[in-house]
């Protein structure tokens, strides 16, 4: 066979055809071939306005997709812009397939325009990078570039089309690579069922590491089979039915206070796709020199900071082998006892917190969510944020992620902007389900041009956006350590109900004419306006609703920790332990 193509860009469109990649995202250079060759193609391009988000919502994308996921770039600083969308990538585990322009071999160390010695900038951030010098390469670089991408630990992979190969023809002589066969899965290690057969009060942990892994609810198996507790990384949320009696919540920061006696009691502490990174570990974990059991694709994602046997393999399969060793039986019924009275302990604590909210004329953010968990339909896609309020959603069971439900959140990165801009590629990837983003007012004008694309390209994101006037997490930590009212601030001097989009009025938020817009400005008109902000998504438009908060409505015990935690930290709370009212905000 021979196939010949006019340009290395039509010969890139025709793989994604074969590959089934539907969207590619992002910015195209001065080159503008990639365009004209996807003009006629079944491909959407959704053209973003900043590199960075281009990745997050690619990101976003292959995350909710479970495939791999194509983003196009220019050369120079548009390499140095897509940096932060790579390293995000990188630490959240997907696949993604970034090809770049880049200076022509002829120009190279000559002082060309937007010269960048790119290959070494990006080498530590993803799994292989390459550069096409030839026409005869491109073809078994995109093979090996997709193949790379998906294979194993899932991660980005990138590839530079040179200026001077671009208008050069590239001709096919054999077909596109098939996506390669995979292998049984890998054996139980007889150490590993011992100590699952011998625990007597397990906890099994979920991380990122299994989305898209946990076919048929094999995890919920096996913690009925063992008599386990389930907990889950921020990454790992929306793998198990977070209504399961066996879910106790996220694990280490965000870990329910009310759930501590299970991390304290537990014998041993089985992983599944987690790399057991600090946030995961810190406080709501299990105690010094426990087992900790660690199933991973990629040796590079076990942890060397515990104690206890590990297995390589696909963490689904090797359930499933588990599952099939371990036979019929159940645990220990005084240990599923304690994870249950634990459980409803957290439950009622809510409960009496969400009560005495009520009796307050403040709209407080754990209100919106749960009047946000009341409309909206089960099979909604939570997209969250990093900031200082948006973590109550992180607080089970302020929030609970139900069998049909989805969760996105950024990786242990916490880049400000991810959660904003993914939720566009998270819609795409699943436009039939609601994806509501819940993110800050500071993260959400950082990525507002590309929340406008979205709006102008009609893809239906909910955006609940919590408007502290600023970065209210910066603040807090200005405010702890007593420099408040001092020359610096991060929030907006002006109070919150001095803007807003009223009738002839500027809006606080860049928000795009096409999208649906309003604020909450009365705690009863919360539920109306967010059915509406919910109807007019469905209908393909976004939907933009402010809430204003007040800076010390945050999850108690956060705004105590300092910093990077550890630190002052050390005291923090639960925010379902402290009443209404008790809290000791800066």
């Amino acid at each position: 066979m021979e196939i010949s193509y006019p340009t290395p860009w039509h010969a890139v469109v025709d793989a994604l055809v074969h590959r089934g990649v539907s969207t590619v995202f992002g910015l195209p250079g001065d080159d503008l071939g990639a365009l004209h060759a996807l003009q006629e193609a079944p491909v959407r391009m959704l053209l973003c306005r900043d590199q960075r988000s281009a990745l997050f919502m690619a990101t976003g994308y292959a995350m909710q997709a479970g495939r791999t996921a194509v983003c196009v770039v220019g050369k120079g600083p548009a390499v140095a812009n897509a940096v932060t969308g790579l390293l995000e990538a990188q630490s959240s585990g997907v696949p993604l397939v970034v090809l770049a322009g880049g200076t022509a071999a002829k120009r190279r160390d000559s002082g060309a325009f937007q010269e960048l010695d790119q290959l070494p900038l990006v080498r530590p951030l993803v799994k292989w990078a390459a550069r096409v010098d030839h026409p005869s390469r491109l073809v078994p670089v995109l093979d090996r570039a997709f193949l790379l991408a998906a294979s194993g630990a899932p991660g980005p992979v990138y590839v530079e089309l040179p200026d001077d190969l671009l208008d050069q023809e590239v001709v096919r002589t054999r077909p596109w690579a098939q996506e390669p066969i995979l292998a049984g899965a890998a054996g139980a290690a007889p150490a590993a069922l011992e100590l699952l057969a011998g625990a007597r009060r397990p906890v099994v942990l979920v991380g990122g590491g299994m989305r898209g892994r946990n076919e048929e609810g094999r995890i919920e198996a096996l913690a009925e089979r063992i008599g386990a507790a389930v907990f889950a990384t921020a990454s790992g949320r929306g793998v198990v039915d977070e209504r399961h009696p066996a879910f106790g919540g996220l694990a280490g920061l965000y870990s329910p206070a009310e759930l501590q006696p299970v991390w304290e009691g537990a014998d041993l502490l089985v992983t599944l796709g987690s790399r057991l990174e600090e946030t995961a570990t810190y406080s709501g974990f299990v105690g010094e020199g426990v087992p900790v059991l660690q199933v991973n694709l990629d040796a590079g994602g076990l942890s060397t900071e515990y104690p206890g046997p590990s297995v390589l393999g696909e963490g689904g399969a090797v359930v499933a082998h588990w599952l099939e060793a371990l036979g019929s039986g159940a645990g220990q019924p005084e240990w599923t006892a304690t994870v249950a009275r634990c459980r409803a302990e957290a439950r009622a604590a809510v409960t009496a917190r969400l009560a005495e909210m009520a009796g307050s004329a403040t709209l407080h953010v754990a209100e919106v969510l749960a009047v946000l968990e009341r409309l909206a339909p089960a099979d909604r896609i939570l997209v969250q944020e990093n900031g200082l309020q948006d973590m109550w959603s992180y607080f089970f069971p302020h929030w609970v992620c139900g069998a049909e439900a989805g969760s996105i959140v950024p990786s242990e990165q916490t880049t400000l902007g991810f959660g904003a801009a993914a939720a566009g590629g998270v819609k795409l990837a699943a436009p039939e389900r609601p994806v509501v983003a819940f993110v800050g007012d500071g993260a959400f004008a950082m990525v507002a041009n590309d929340v406008s694309t979205l709006a102008r390209e009609g893809v239906g994101v909910t955006y609940v956006v919590l408007r502290n006037r600023g970065y209210g997490w910066l603040q807090c930590q200005l405010d702890q350590h007593g420099t408040a009212g001092g020359r610096f601030r991060f929030l907006d001097e002006r109070g919150l109900d001095e803007r807003g989009p009223e009738e002839g009025q500027e809006s606080s938020l860049p928000v795009h004419p096409a999208a649906w817009h309003a604020v909450v400005r009365e705690k009863a008109a919360l539920g109306e306006l967010l059915g509406e902000a919910l109807r007019e998504s469905a209908k393909g438009r976004v939907a933009v609703l402010e809430v204003p908060v007040t800076i010390d409505d945050a999850p108690p015990g956060i705004t105590e920790l300092d910093g990077d935690f550890p630190g002052a930290a050390q005291e923090a709370t639960n925010p379902v332990s402290t009443p209404v009212g008790t809290e000791q905000h800066a």
